[in-house]
């Protein structure tokens, strides 16, 4: 009789383990799309604040097109981003791009004295703070989704269950950590 008792109870223990670590994985990876989401909001935010921040520059530096252009390419390439790599690509040259379109506007004292101007410029500040919280809070969850889905006995019950893939940081490559280094500098 105790060998029985002893296997229902170790049958159950098992069974309680593979329910929480299973029930980990999937919340942790459902908190990972909505983070994501989260991001691709502001990212969005940020997009439809450029056009209007363009136009405002370009009232006063009608000469300088191809900056104009640079920024509405870059806005389009990040806008048809998929999936993380592309997104932090993209948003590395659009960060570029908007770093040449404020030194434009540097350089126009009644530009930085309009309100329209210092209205989209708060603007933009708040959504890159907004944008950067929401990457650590991603980055975050990611980091936890992978430990979770590498650490053992996670890493058993993740195979059998198809959580195979780690899931991706929203990282800066080489070239977009010289950007960070020198973000763009909005206040005028």
């Amino acid at each position: 009789m105790t060998p029985l008792i002893i296997g229902i109870v170790a049958v159950v223990l098992l069974a309680a383990v593979f329910i929480i670590i299973y029930n980990r994985l999937v919340n942790l990876n459902i908190r990972g799309d909505e983070a994501w989401s989260d991001i691709t909001v502001q990212l969005k935010r940020r997009y439809d604040l450029i056009p209007n921040l363009v136009n405002a520059v370009k009232g006063y530096a009608q000469h300088e097109k191809s900056v104009f252009d640079d920024v509405t390419t870059a806005r389009a390439n990040a806008l048809g981003a998929q999936g993380v790599k592309d997104t932090a690509q993209a948003e590395g040259d659009f960060e570029k791009t908007l770093k040449s379109l404020f030194a434009v506007a540097e350089a126009y004292p009644d530009l930085k004295a309009s309100e329209n101007f210092k209205e989209l410029q708060a603007e933009l500040v708040d959504t890159e703070d907004k944008i950067q919280a929401s990457r650590r809070f991603y980055n975050g969850v990611v980091r936890d989704f992978n430990t979770a889905r590498t650490v053992f006995p996670g890493n058993m019950i993740a195979g059998m269950l198809g959580f195979k893939k780690d899931r991706e940081f929203f990282e800066l490559d080489e070239t977009q950590m010289a950007a960070v280094q020198n973000p763009v500098n909005v206040q005028f």
